[in-house]
């Protein structure tokens, strides 16, 4: 592995710690902006500004074939699935329970790695999986888990997020030419036209007029934070870091979102965290080093399909 290879490895690695943080805070800012305005429309107004300041990077599919542009459309789709469980999913249950099952993402995805890209998980990667899930239980507080509605939707979007992040790595194969920021738009795009959709379809009261900035001063500053950075800086850094890393060092980096969620509650929210809590956040930030590490004999790049275009 050259040195330039490294240091974009590592590059990669911090991009997605910097996810998880953003993410992890996200969970407190939504709950905040769902006050004033619905999930879909939420969702329309976010990924909508997102695509507008993106789509000047869609001229880069000018080159890219049909197979590129219906991986990519579908990678969209998947994300839009990912935040309508999510969303809805958190609205429905306890925090704590979301942050248990969403972290299974974390466990899912080795599996789901292995079964379409062929790659078997490491020995230690299943270690950290391991070390997550269990840091993942403690963090979820007392153990009292009645399962509910809310919990299986959530259960859905870990197990989107596990398919999502392999189904993008294949499509970063095919799409290599393609800089991240241009996937990233589509993806922007079809949130916001499928969350159109659905609400036009299903729940036609929740498209609403968009709140006026006077008086709504905390909402637009939520708003502004999950376009900047839980979406615009989060999905650039996921799509980058997929295109040069395998699907379960990715997801095992970004499992540490529950961990910096708590602290985010704790922080900002004034929620209660217990030992018990921190002491699982700890693990599950743990196993996320764990992750970075290399152990033993370095892989290849071009073992792993790995793209180095952005």
């Amino acid at each position: 592995m050259t040195t330039d290879t490294k240091r974009l490895q590592l590059l990669s690695d911090l991009m997605l710690l910097g996810v998880a943080i953003v993410w992890g805070s996200s969970y407190g800012v939504v709950k905040e902006a769902l006050a004033v305005y619905p999930v879909l429309a939420l969702l329309a107004l976010r990924f909508g500004i997102t695509f507008c300041l993106l789509s000047p990077s869609l001229r880069h599919f000018r080159r890219a074939d049909a197979a590129t542009v219906r991986g990519v459309l579908t990678v969209g789709v998947l994300l839009f699935a990912i935040f309508l469980a999510e969303t809805f999913g958190v609205m429905q249950t306890r925090a704590a329970n979301a942050a248990f099952l969403i972290s299974l993402c974390v466990v899912l995805t080795p599996i789901v790695e292995w079964a379409l890209l062929r790659r078997r998980p490491s020995r230690i990667e299943w270690l950290a999986v391991a070390v997550s899930l269990a840091g993942a239980w403690l963090l979820a507080g007392d153990g009292a888990f009645v399962f509910n509605s809310g919990d299986a939707l959530i259960l859905v979007a870990a197990l989107l997020r596990a398919l999502n992040v392999c189904v993008t790595k294949r499509v970063m194969r095919g799409a290599a030419a393609l800089p991240a920021l241009s996937i990233t738009a589509v993806q922007a795009g079809v949130v916001t036209i499928g969350s159109v959709v659905v609400a036009l379809v299903f729940a036609p009261g929740q498209l609403r007029h968009v709140p006026a900035f006077a008086g709504h001063g905390l909402f637009w500053g939520s708003v502004i934070y999950l376009v900047c950075a839980c979406t615009l800086f989060a999905f650039f850094a996921q799509n980058f870091a997929i295109g040069r890393s395998s699907p379960t060092r990715v997801s095992l980096l970004m499992g540490s979102e529950p961990a910096f969620g708590a602290l985010f509650a704790s922080v900002w929210l004034g929620e209660t965290v217990s030992a018990g809590g921190w002491i699982g956040g700890g693990m599950i930030v743990a196993a996320s080093l764990m992750a970075t590490v290399r152990w033993g004999k370095p892989v290849a790049v071009a073992e792993r399909g790995v793209g180095v275009g952005t």
